[in-house]
């Protein structure tokens, strides 16, 4: 329990690249202060200030911000490791991590995605833009050497308060680069669609209760669930209700959780993409096709700043899970599924480090040899590059979900499939029977073969491919379904499945044959309550024909020639999420045992999914 504990506190801390055994790289090279810095109101952060020991020439500012500590603590403590990547740590930059305002070493009250304040009035109108533009304004008129020009990266929740920076609007702000960055805690990390992903429940207390003074050690406490079977504890624990016992009234996080179940001004007003307008730095958005957490994040920030702003602009996604990239795995292995060799290593040694050094060191003159998508090919397991994402030459083309099979053609009479979904027989996300600590990676290439073969699951698929199919951008699930309940969760699935003939990975699964294997592409769940609006759920009326749309993230990936494209869709993902009633109420954190009910559900065959389909 213990190991898995402090499992779930190493990965909410800083990403960093993979360390040598004898490393004294920083040690050797940098000198460390730490200061408070006061902000606008009087609140201090501390910040902690790496910089070259070399002082004959002039370095640039890169600062991460994050709430899950800037340690070690005490100026003769050094990381053994700084900067986004080993590259940049040997080119020479001035490396800076900060304490978020309530968060360990900091003062202040800790806000969770706190809301952005647009037209501040007075020293009191505080936001973590104003905490970024105080904290940038001290480093480049007290930190000595540097060259004016500051960067501010961060993986997860720090690449939120990378976005955050650019609201700051100070003109030494010159790159930026969000990386898995939450935008929205109702469609990322704890939520998706509305639907609440139980998988986050265990890591709660991290944004649970205030801290009450500047503290080096954690001040929360993680529950112990005294099993290393999740679904049968989630299972056996019932309504959501019932997980109420292991965390009190101090740990506010889990309180707003319950009592804002829908898409209230809570969390619309915590939202960060409907500011970014008119964004001037230069920005590079960074995420994994099978990241687990925050894929949203980053596809939306991209789009979004590409939509509003003129400034430069840029996305690289990669064949990674959360915070891969700034690893350094000699094979980027998810799950049963080995995307390459070095790929890390090629976007910190060649895109990464490249973006700063062009905006940072170069100040954005000279030629810059980024394309505007750098973007990875989750089929055939190569980079491409686009000078817009989705690409140009993309069409869109609806298969239709028909007699079990996915097909271009659609037939005229409506027929159905159906389904019986039991909540005390949900179907699982995994065939792993383990703890998790947080967010499962794994099952996002996971095989999927258990679940085709369940009947509560309806599976759809195409011939075998006589040609190579390639999706490059979002897919839209259009469909057609009834219900004898009054509400349902609906999860679409979209596999790769491989030919019988496919070469075994002894080296990476050597307990699986990977002959007709179902690779997870991407996946994704609707609450069905919210299926018209996430602000105002409604029940369905039981057995009435209703149109339910899914939006899955983007794809790039190749479905090759002699594989087949599978859509599965099934209406519980457990424990990945909480459980349904399907029986309609106010709010599912409330409900009561008596409101889970087994439902039979229809998918009607005029149901279509809208692929991006490059040309």
């Amino acid at each position: 329990m213990k190991k898995l504990l402090t499992i779930s506190v190493l990965f909410f801390s800083v990403f960093i690249f993979a360390q040598s055994n004898a490393s004294t790289y920083v040690a050797d090279n940098y000198t460390k202060k730490e200061v408070h810095i006061k902000m606008r109101d009087g609140v201090e952060l501390f910040t902690a200030i790496y910089s070259p020991k070399d002082v004959t020439k002039k370095y640039p500012i890169i600062m991460q911000r994050t709430p899950y500590n800037s340690g070690p603590y005490g100026e003769g403590q050094l990381k053994r490791s700084i900067s986004p990547s080993e590259t940049m740590m040997k080119e020479g930059y001035i490396v800076v991590y900060q304490d978020v305002r309530g968060r360990y070493m900091s003062d202040g009250l800790y806000d969770n995605m706190r809301a952005f304040v647009p037209n501040k009035k007075g020293k009191t109108a505080i936001d973590e833009a104003s905490d970024t533009y105080d904290t940038i304004d001290w480093l480049v008129k007290n930190v000595s050497n540097n060259n004016g020009n500051v960067g501010t990266w961060g993986i997860s929740y720090p690449g939120f308060y990378a976005t955050y920076s650019l609201l700051s609007n100070h003109p030494a702000l010159k790159a930026v680069s969000p990386q898995a960055c939450i935008s929205d805690f109702f469609f990322d990390d704890f939520h998706h669609n509305g639907a609440y992903l139980l998988s986050y429940w265990k890591v709660t207390p991290l944004f649970g209760p205030q801290k009450t003074k500047r503290t080096a050690d954690s001040w929360f406490k993680f529950p112990e669930i005294g099993t290393n079977d999740d679904y049968q504890f989630f299972l056996d624990a019932g309504p959501l209700s019932n997980l109420d016992k292991f965390y009190g009234k101090d740990n506010e996080f889990w309180q707003q959780l319950k009592e804002h179940s829908s898409y209230d001004d809570f969390w619309q007003k915590r939202g960060i993409l409907q500011h970014l307008k008119d964004i001037k730095p230069a920005v590079m958005t960074v995420g994994g096709w099978f990241d687990a957490e925050d894929l949203y994040g980053p596809l939306n920030t991209y789009s979004t700043i590409e939509k509003n702003s003129k400034n430069y602009n840029t996305i690289v996604m990669g064949p990674w899970s959360h915070g891969d990239w700034a690893r350094n795995s000699p094979k980027q292995v998810i799950g049963n599924i080995n995307f390459g060799d070095s790929i890390s290593g090629f976007y910190q040694k060649n895109i990464e480090a490249n973006f700063f050094r062009h905006f940072l060191k170069n100040n954005g003159k000279g030629e810059n040899k980024l394309p505007e998508a750098y973007v990875f090919d989750s089929g055939i397991k190569d980079w491409k590059t686009f000078d817009a994402w989705p690409p140009k030459n993309t069409v869109k083309q609806d298969f239709f979900l028909q007699e079990n099979k996915l097909t271009i053609m659609a037939k005229r009479n409506i027929a159905f499939e159906e389904f019986v979904s039991d909540p005390k027989k949900p179907v699982p996300y995994s065939e792993d029977i383990k703890q998790q600590g947080m967010t499962p990676r794994k099952y996002m290439t996971d095989d999927q073969r258990f679940a085709a073969r369940r009947p509560d699951v309806v599976v759809f698929e195409t011939e075998v491919l006589t040609d190579d199919t390639t999706l490059a951008g979002a897919i839209l699930a259009k469909l057609q379904v009834a219900t004898t309940g009054t509400d349902a969760d609906w999860i679409v699935k979209v596999i790769d499945v491989f030919p019988n003939d496919e070469p075994e990975t002894k080296e990476i699964a050597p307990y699986l044959k990977m002959s007709n294997y179902h690779m997870m592409v991407r996946s994704e769940v609707m609450r069905g309550r919210f299926r018209n609006s996430f602000s105002k759920p409604e029940p369905f009326v039981a057995n009435e024909k209703t149109a339910v749309n899914i939006k899955l993230q983007d794809v790039f990936h190749t479905f090759k020639k002699g594989h087949k494209i599978q859509i599965q869709i099934q209406s519980t993902w457990f424990p990945l999420i909480d459980l349904n009633p399907q029986t309609f109420v106010d709010n599912i954190f409330y409900a009561k045992p008596e409101d889970f009910q087994k439902q039979t559900h229809r998918i009607y065959n005029d149901s279509k999914i809208e692929f991006t389909v490059l040309k």
